[in-house]
């Protein structure tokens, strides 16, 4: 069988109820992927033999007719979701050799339905960065340009998703890390409302930003994959207790909308200009079907960036407190005290990025500057979440671009890490207002680098954003 000629998850059920193939060769069929293309580094651990006896025993599932709703699919997961009696370091050298005594429930809640996990995917160290160069495993290739980053900090379930070695892989979104890597590699990617999906077993980076989300190449397979993950959890007491859709139904759009565009997004100096033009495409098609488009200033715009990354220092500073050497992970061997073993294992332990990111928190929370900082950017984060509300409230949905530029060259902002961050400027409004948001493929630059565009809805509409954006994709604008 030829897994290349499937689209989408829809087509391998069908063949799996056909009896054209099973479980266990689509799962030899991936591992044969992972192996021919391992130079991509998309993989850091391979689950050959745990993922092939979880494909047996689904094929008995499915022959006595008792299989799950995933039964079929095979996924991925980031490298800071835990995993029963299987390694888990968040890309860091800091939890080498750490394994998890449980599963993360948004895994778990997959596997229950059947789905079956393959391995563990590469990201920037804890989820910090936009480029997936920050990992102690290495940088991950992007496959439409291998000497093109593919975006971060789920650089690697982007990218395994992209080159076919796996059905649909999660990452996760702190400030644009599904988002940034699905537009950079053509994909469909979410950040769900915050709370929509339980955090119990994710490696925090920021913990009233974090959030887990789903790469796969089309709009159905997402819906489905989030519709099985969402929903309340008795481990984690953030999450929300609102039910949950089944968006996989939902996908038919069939209303007027009325669509709100950021001038500020659509007019900053920094927009690569096909992208530029993509966008407003997309806006006028809109218009052209008659739906309603209008645009809106964002003044706020400018502080969401400094927002954001005050914020999310301050809390990482805190996360990663717990990293020290003493219970789990790395421990230096060049210790004469306990201070010394502090100080060693984390200076050791700890990438480049998370070191900056680390002292940068600690110095907003720090007594002389806390109220100069983090009070002030609290605040400012509850002035762009009551202004997105809002425009939420008078629109059913905000479009503008995922990315400023298409995937840029390895090493181009290794130097610059404002730069770095400024990829990350037209996917932080969702994250510091909390609402959900969908990447999805917008045709290609000049290059051939796939271009992204981004819908955002109010929070817990997720039916609504899944269907706006799959009758997008239909609109074929800028195939």
């Amino acid at each position: 069988m030829n897994l290349e000629k499937f689209l989408s998850f829809d087509d391998i059920q069908k063949s799996l109820e056909n009896r054209e193939t099973d479980c266990k060769a689509i799962v030899n069929y991936y591992l044969e992927n992972i192996q021919t293309k391992a130079h991509l580094n998309a993989f850091v651990e391979v689950y050959t033999d745990s993922a092939l006896e979880q494909a047996s025993l689904v094929d008995e599932k499915i022959s006595s007719g008792k299989a799950g709703k995933l039964a079929g699919m095979v996924i991925g997961i980031k490298d800071v979701l835990v995993y029963t009696d299987h390694e888990s370091n968040a890309s860091s050298k800091i939890l080498k050799g750490f394994n998890s005594q449980f599963t993360a429930s948004a895994v778990q809640r997959l596997i229950d339905e059947d789905a079956i996990v393959i391995g563990r995917l590469n990201c920037d160290e804890f989820g910090m960065g936009s480029s997936n160069e920050n990992s102690a495993h290495g940088k991950v290739l992007n496959a439409a340009d291998e000497s093109r980053v593919p975006g971060g900090s789920s650089g690697g379930s982007a990218v395994a998703v992209q080159a076919n070695l796996c059905t649909v892989s999660l990452g996760t979104d702190t400030g644009g890390s599904v988002r940034q890597p699905a537009a950079f590699t053509g994909l469909v990617g979410i950040k769900p409302t915050y709370s929509r999906v339980s955090r119990w077993g994710l490696i925090a980076y920021a913990s009233s930003f974090d959030t887990i989300g789903v790469f796969s190449r089309n709009v159905q397979d997402n819906a489905l994959v989030m519709e099985v993950m969402a929903g309340p959890d008795n481990f984690d007491s953030t999450v929300s207790r609102k039910a949950v859709p089944h968006y996989s139904e939902l996908l038919h759009f069939n209303k007027r909308a009325k669509v709100a565009y950021l001038t500020e997004t659509i007019e900053s100096p920094a927009l690569q200009e096909e992208i530029k033009a993509n966008t407003i495409s997309v806006l006028d098609k809109l218009k052209e079907e008659g739906h309603t488009v209008e645009e809106v200033h964002f003044p706020l715009l400018k502080y969401i960036l400094p927002t954001y990354y005050i914020l999310t220092t301050a809390e990482a500073s805190s996360n990663l407190s717990r990293f020290d050497g003493v219970k789990y992970g790395y421990r230096t061997p060049n210790a004469h005290n306990l201070e010394s073993m502090y100080k060693k294992t984390r200076s050791e332990g700890f990438g480049d990025e998370v070191k900056r990111r680390i002292m940068l928190g600690t110095f907003v929370l720090s007594a002389s500057y806390y109220d100069a900082y983090f009070t002030k950017a609290q605040k400012v984060r509850r002035l762009i979440k009551e202004f997105t509300e809002d425009l939420l409230t008078k629109f059913d949905y905000i479009i503008m671009p995922t990315t400023p530029t298409t995937a840029f060259k390895f090493g181009e902002h290794s130097n610059d890490p404002v730069a770095m961050y400024l990829e990350d400027l037209f996917t932080v409004q969702a994250s510091v207002s909390g609402v959900p948001s969908i990447s999805i493929p917008n045709g290609k630059d000049k290059k051939g680098l796939p271009i992204g565009l981004q819908v955002m809805a109010n929070s817990f509409k997720e039916a609504e954003l899944y269907a706006f954006a799959k009758y997008l994709t239909e609109l074929n604008v800028n195939e």
